[in-house]
């Protein structure tokens, strides 16, 4: 059994028959009181994010996680399937598990947790940083560079980001997939 001085950050706790990562904590001391243990929740069964607040050395529960590599196939109407890159084996996944289902690509390598207890994936975690190519965009004004103007632009993926005037259609792009946020134009 764990307590509370084992929380680390990305741990996944079950609290009240859910699953939550960690997605911060600390620790709380006063002269008079015990100390205390907080952490900032976010759920992997539900949407929620909670704080939650421990006296110190209170015994908590956290469920021990496989991270394994997966290969995303195809969506349709039962969700989106992944193979396993070393098994083969495939699964299928809500769209509510995947973190950001907007920036998979075909073949794209992707993380999934797997709950060892159950042996059921909990969530899908694409890299940080992927390259897209952008398939529409508005024409850029030669030399408006100055300021840092953002325009709309449709990657392969279907999604939009907004990325600065001089991308063009056809421009490869890294993005950030936590945030939807343009990085740099990648040369080819």
């Amino acid at each position: 059994m764990a307590n509370t001085s084992d929380i680390t950050r990305g741990m996944i706790l079950k609290l009240d028959g859910s699953l939550y990562t960690v997605v911060e904590f600390g620790e709380n001391k006063t002269a008079r009181a015990a100390a205390k243990v907080w952490a900032k929740l976010k759920g992997l069964d539900n949407s929620r994010s909670i704080e939650k607040t421990w006296n110190s050395g209170d015994n908590i529960h956290p469920v021990r996680v496989e991270r394994k590599s997966y290969q995303f196939l195809y969506k349709d109407e039962t969700g989106y399937s992944f193979m396993d890159s070393e098994t083969f084996e495939q699964i299928s996944v809500l769209e509510t598990m995947v973190d950001a289902p907007k920036f998979l690509s075909d073949g794209q390598e992707v993380s999934v947790l797997i709950n060892t207890e159950t042996e059921l994936p909990m969530s899908v975690e694409l890299p940080d940083k992927v390259v897209s190519k952008v398939t529409y965009s508005e024409p850029g004004l030669r030399g408006d560079t100055a300021t840092r103007t953002l325009k709309a632009a449709t990657v392969e993926t279907g999604a939009t980001v907004m990325v600065p005037l001089f991308v063009n259609e056809g421009d490869l792009i890294r993005v950030h997939t936590k945030t939807g946020e343009y990085i740099e134009r990648v040369k080819e």
